[in-house]
């Protein structure tokens, strides 16, 4: 039975867990914990058989979202420092980091009642983001486009104080003017 949990699923079970997954963060960024669970499965063009066979319970599909969000976010800066210029790379990566932000908002209170249980739905997250800002600081340091002196933990730190400060979708503007403003205080000085 234990192995039937780590066979992979086949192409169409995993579109459709896909597509529960992106149904998901969009219902529950436009209705945070009150999202019914048949809204997210029609969104996704799946029945609710479909939808409670990958995630059983409320909380396994938060936590699933949860942390599909991280790993898309960790995985898209290969992506971008091989297609773009790494200083470059990091800003959009940044406004991915807000859109991560501001899908994590919708779901805060759930991922809170996850944790009240004992359950860890945050897991590696902080190592993976923070391993994804190292990487592109690097790159950018390597290309000489940005200051040395600035720690990637200094920048998760200013990444994070402008994603609890200007997060919300009605403030994106604003946070947007504080990533490009964070960003320029860390060129390379001539």
């Amino acid at each position: 039975m234990a192995k039937d949990a780590q066979r992979p699923l086949r192409a169409d079970a995993r579109r459709n867990r896909d597509k529960i997954l992106e149904a998901a963060v969009s219902v529950f960024t436009e209705e945070g914990l009150d999202a019914h669970l048949e809204r997210i499965a029609k969104a996704a063009g799946v029945g609710s058989a479909t939808l409670y066979r990958n995630f059983p319970t409320r909380e396994a599909l938060i936590e699933a979202v949860y942390r599909n969000e991280v790993a898309q976010l960790c995985d898209a800066v290969p992506d971008l420092l091989a297609t773009k210029p790494p200083h470059e790379a990091l800003r959009v990566w940044t406004r991915l980091f807000l859109d991560y932000v501001t899908a994590k908002l919708g779901m805060v209170d759930a991922l809170r009642a996850i944790a009240a249980t004992g359950e860890n739905p945050y897991g590696h997250s902080r190592e993976m983001i923070q391993a994804a800002i190292t990487a592109l600081m690097d790159a950018c340091a390597a290309a000489g486009t940005i200051r040395t002196d600035i720690s990637p933990s200094d920048m998760g730190a200013a990444l994070a104080g402008i994603a609890l400060t200007s997060a919300q979708p009605e403030q994106r503007k604003q946070a947007e003017r504080l990533l490009d403003l964070t960003l320029d205080g860390l060129a390379a000085r001539s």
